[in-house]
């Protein structure tokens, strides 16, 4: 006997093809969901094991990670006249209450350049003086390459540079009128009231384009060529050492912006630096005595000379790697400017913890 075959009307067809597209598109919107919890579960599941290997690391890791903190050497071969004082100010201020060591690094006659022996002696001191660690040194002394010397472990270091000819004519008045930070004490140049217009437009030595010649030199370092004045290649390996060997430069136009990078970077150092900064009586101190801008025509003058387009191609170069770094640090609200927060984390850890 055959089987019967039962042919359902055309509209309960209808019906029953509608109400398997809804139990489908009700199945994949269900399996959607699913798919979302299971990644959302996965993420969960893997933040908690980073969380439990942070916190056996901490546990497990204390002791070595407090050592390798109070290891730290940072090195600031400040430039003359890029406001070095007030920042270094600001580490000294922080000193105690941060617990690291701050060492100023005085030269015969501030001289940039050290002797070999003394380069020797000086990587020496840094590298194995251990009751100054942590320490920040400070100096006007050109860049020095720890390698050279076999250094395993090299300092931090960090710089602030400023446009050339402000940088210049800052010098100039102070060494003739001295600044606030030390009022009474008596400059090189002091008693010549000479403007720096008037050395410009007679062709004075101490407002020369070859006065200019300082940043590229205490960038590029110990080197002969470094200070041959208008040397290209001092220019490239200035550049070469700023992205290599410098963990942040800033710039004397935006130094509040390099304060909060820094304490975000080395809050070792320099946590609570940018409140000091804002608020605090020492951080703005030392300011030019006497201080004329000089005239558009002073500047083109300087302008017009090889020295100066080098060194402000230096000074360029400076500027838009600082705002590189900044713009993926800090953002700015209602006029105030923010740290953004950790933009990174752990997933998909393998093997897994028991």
């Amino acid at each position: 006997m055959g089987l019967l075959r039962l042919k359902m009307p055309p509209k309960f067809q209808l019906l029953a093809l509608l109400a398997f597209a809804i139990t489908m598109i009700f199945l994949e919107n269900q399996i959607q969901k699913l798919e979302e919890s299971r990644w959302k579960l996965e993420r969960a599941i893997a933040r908690h094991e980073v969380r439990e290997i942070e916190q056996r690391h901490i546990q497990e890791g204390a002791k070595e990670a407090l050592v390798e903190e109070d290891d730290l050497v940072v090195i600031y071969n400040r430039v003359p006249k890029t406001a070095s004082t007030s920042f270094t100010n600001i580490a000294y201020d922080l000193c105690n209450k941060n617990h690291y060591h701050v060492l100023h690094i005085n030269t015969t006659k501030n001289n940039p350049v050290m002797s070999l022996q003394d380069q020797v002696r000086f990587v020496k001191n840094v590298t194995l003086w251990k009751e100054m660690k942590p320490a920040f040194y400070h100096g006007h002394v050109s860049f020095l390459d720890f390698t050279k010397f076999g250094v395993k472990k090299k300092p931090i270091y960090i710089n602030v540079i400023r446009d050339p000819i402000e940088r210049l004519v800052s010098y100039y008045y102070f060494l003739r009128f001295g600044d606030d930070y030390r009022p009474g004490l008596r400059r090189r140049k002091q008693g010549d009231k000479k403007t720096f217009d008037e050395c410009v437009a007679a062709g004075g030595s101490d407002c020369a384009p070859e006065k200019l010649w300082l940043q590229i030199p205490f960038f590029c370092g110990h080197y002969s060529e470094c200070w041959n004045i208008g040397s290209k290649w001092a220019l490239e390996q200035a550049k070469y050492n700023l992205v290599n060997e410098y963990m942040l430069v800033g710039v004397t136009e935006e130094l509040e912006d390099f304060v909060m990078m820094l304490e975000a970077a080395l809050p070792r150092f320099f946590k609570g630096a940018t409140k000091l900064f804002r608020t605090g009586k020492k951080s703005h101190l030392r300011k030019t005595s006497e201080k004329k801008p000089p005239t558009k025509e002073s500047i083109a003058r300087l302008q017009q000379s090889d020295i100066w387009k080098m060194e402000n191609e230096f000074y360029e170069f400076a500027l838009e790697q600082f705002q590189y770094v900044r713009a993926h640090a800090v953002r700015e609200k209602d006029g105030e400017l923010y740290l953004l927060a950790q933009n990174f984390f752990y997933e998909k850890i393998y093997p897994k913890t028991t």
